[in-house]
């Protein structure tokens, strides 16, 4: 073991001091590979550099494959985050995708599917993440997205209010204001 490890330590000694003379004498026009030249392989399916159109995610959601994969439900329904515990943590990741490639086992709805392109325009797509009965957008926490993707679909939902392309849907209340203003009250009698 002793002399495994002064084996070792003499190879780290003396190892930098060659790599350094190699580097110095090696020439520049040899054409063998680099170090900087090899790049990893780059898997399609969490690759999200490219950028797709908003009219492409409108033709999806047309489509018969999203029908397939949705169904009449909302992208984040059959969504279940994975979680440490019982209990699911407040907050959602910050985000889903690094350096342009989704660095989680677990994507948000948003960021697993290439083709759900959050636009004020797609408004199919926004209108999934409105609740139905009040009007209000839905937490994330419910949703399942992540930070990045959840302001995102902030912005995009409000763009798409100002230019009056999803409505506000204000409740029609009718109030009794006799049991609150004893004047009018009287003068109906």
């Amino acid at each position: 073991m002793a002399l495994f490890s002064v084996l070792r330590l003499r190879l780290n000694k003396t190892l930098p001091d060659l790599r350094s003379s190699v580097r110095f004498y090696c020439s520049s026009t040899d054409n063998g590979p680099n170090e900087s030249d090899e790049q990893p392989a780059v898997d399609p399916t969490k690759d999200r550099t490219k950028v797709i159109p908003v009219e492409q995610s409108l033709r999806y959601l047309a489509s018969k494959a999203y029908m397939h994969t949705y169904g009449e439900n909302p992208v984040w329904l059959l969504y279940r985050r994975n979680h440490k515990g019982g209990i699911p943590p407040r907050k959602t990741r910050k985000s889903c995708v690094r350096n342009g490639m989704i660095s989680t086992g677990n994507p948000c709805p948003i960021c697993r599917d290439e083709y759900l392109v959050l636009d004020h325009r797609n408004t199919k797509l926004l209108q999934q993440f409105i609740s139905n009965y009040t009007g209000q957008i839905l937490q994330p926490s419910k949703t399942g997205l992540c930070q990045k993707k959840h302001k995102e679909l902030l912005v995009a939902i409000e763009r798409a209010w100002d230019q009056g392309l999803l409505t506000y849907d204000v409740p029609f209340r009718v109030y009794d204001y006799s049991v609150y203003n004893k004047s009018t009250a009287s003068h109906q009698n």
